[in-house]
């Protein structure tokens, strides 16, 4: 009884344990959710399987230049079977227990360049698991980028919201005093209590959004959905090349067709070969023993003589194997159009999607141009907007400016600074789309 209520104890204190270390934040930085991301992420976990497995088909190719050895083991009984049987002679095959045990070697001289095309193809195969997975983890740290900029953006939209409403909880109090002492109306009052109102409405958006932006990155990241994360990385200026290169080779999509094209024009080389004669060597060993053959002679005098004989050797073999196809109706060569005809396909799919992708490069170059333009805009804007709400305080303490010049003051402020938030954050996601469709991401 008293090892039952230990063990309850315990296991209550585990579980108060565990409920307090979630409920304290984790602090982050963008390169620890990067981490923790590649780690945890089903996608790229299967990619690495898939270019393991790729490296075994590449070994099995290989394999197929190398000498097949295969061993045979055959046991045979049945009853004897007679050869011979006159009248004074008889003659009889035993297979009672009879083996017949053998070893085959095969190799491969010469297969119209079959195993040539095998091992090309295993190792297209590589590559094109290599680049899929290159691409896989690209995808996952721009999704790792986007939804961590976006919880910082919204975090930092709860920060200004929070210090828009201790401005009004001030202004408040000040007109507040102003009115007891007859010197502000209570429509001055009423008004700052509005925007009180419209500023709660806006900070409880704003903390919603922060709540579901942090689910998302928890979940991208594979930590506990319940677990509160606090970015680091907080300072989003960022310094981006001026001169901005639409290179395009190094991106795992255009490696991935063109790669497609390379398979392409070996299966064309592949389905040729089937067509062509195939040489091959095999030499063979065999060994039986156990077979025994008996048999009786009758003698006039001495009545019957008994012969009883066992046979076993073996025979070795060499054979050299020639197959030259000759007449299918046509089949192999329509093959070989047809593998051309896939090979026309993965080219205009090259082209295709090359032009599109180089249009998709142009534009997030753009977009990185812009965004910084963006950036440099909405920082002028913040800086008059705060001499701006400056003035009109000063203005307003000495009674040469209205409530409504003040309030729109205030609210110039705080769309100044929200507009830099969102130019800030979006500069950064448009940088790491750059770096994702250039192929310089990782």
């Amino acid at each position: 009884m008293k090892d039952m209520k230990r063990t309850i104890v315990a296991f209550s204190f585990l579980v108060a344990l565990a409920d307090t270390l979630l409920a304290q934040p984790l602090s982050l930085s963008l390169q620890d959710c990067r981490q923790m991301a590649l780690e945890y992420n089903e996608k790229i976990k299967t990619a690495d399987n898939a270019v393991k497995k790729a490296k075994l088909d590449r070994q099995i190719a290989f394999a197929q230049y190398l000498p097949k050895v295969d061993g045979s083991f055959t046991m045979v009984h049945m009853k004897s079977i007679d050869l011979l049987e006159q009248n004074f002679i008889w003659l009889a095959l035993q297979t009672r227990g009879t083996y017949l045990a053998g070893v085959n070697v095969t190799l491969p001289l010469y297969v119209g360049g079959q195993l040539t095309a095998a091992n090309r193809l295993a190792s297209i195969g590589q590559t094109v698991s290599e680049e899929q997975q290159r691409k896989i983890r690209m995808q996952v740290i721009a999704d790792v980028d986007n939804a961590y900029y976006t919880l910082i953006s919204v975090r930092s939209k709860v920060q200004m919201l929070e210090a828009y409403a201790r401005q009004m909880q001030g202004l408040y109090d000040q007109v507040k005093l102003g009115v007891d002492v007859q010197m502000a109306t209570e429509n001055d009052l009423l008004r700052i209590t509005t925007k009180q109102n419209e500023i709660s409405y806006q900070l409880q958006k704003a903390r919603n959004g922060e709540q579901l932006c942090g689910l998302a990155l928890a979940n991208i990241i594979g930590t506990d959905l319940e677990q509160t994360i606090i970015p680091t990385d907080t300072v989003l200026s960022v310094d981006v090349p001026q001169q901005l290169s639409e290179d395009i080779s190094s991106r795992p999509d255009l490696l991935l067709l063109q790669q497609q094209v390379k398979a392409g024009e070996v299966m064309v080389k592949k389905t040729r070969s089937n067509y062509l004669p195939t040489v091959a060597l095999v030499g063979r060993y065999s060994h039986y023993d156990n077979l025994k053959l008996k048999g009786g002679l009758a003698l006039p005098i001495s009545g019957m003589m008994g012969m009883n004989h066992t046979i076993s050797g073996g025979n070795p073999m060499a054979l050299l194997s020639v197959n030259v196809p000759l007449f299918h109706w046509g089949a192999e060569l329509k093959k070989v159009k047809k593998a051309k005809l896939d090979l026309s396909d993965a080219k205009l799919q090259l082209q295709q999607n090359e032009r599109a992708m180089r249009v998709e490069v142009r534009r997030a170059v753009q977009n990185v141009t812009d965004s910084q333009r963006m950036v440099e805009t909405a920082t002028i804007g913040r800086q008059q907007a705060d001499e701006n709400l400056r003035v009109m305080r000063q203005k307003y303490d000495n009674q040469l400016c209205t409530m409504t010049d003040l309030l729109d003051a205030q609210s110039q402020w705080q769309q100044a600074r929200s507009n830099l938030i969102e130019a800030q954050t979006q500069q950064k996601i448009y940088e790491t789309e750059y770096l994702r469709v250039t192929g310089k991401l990782e």
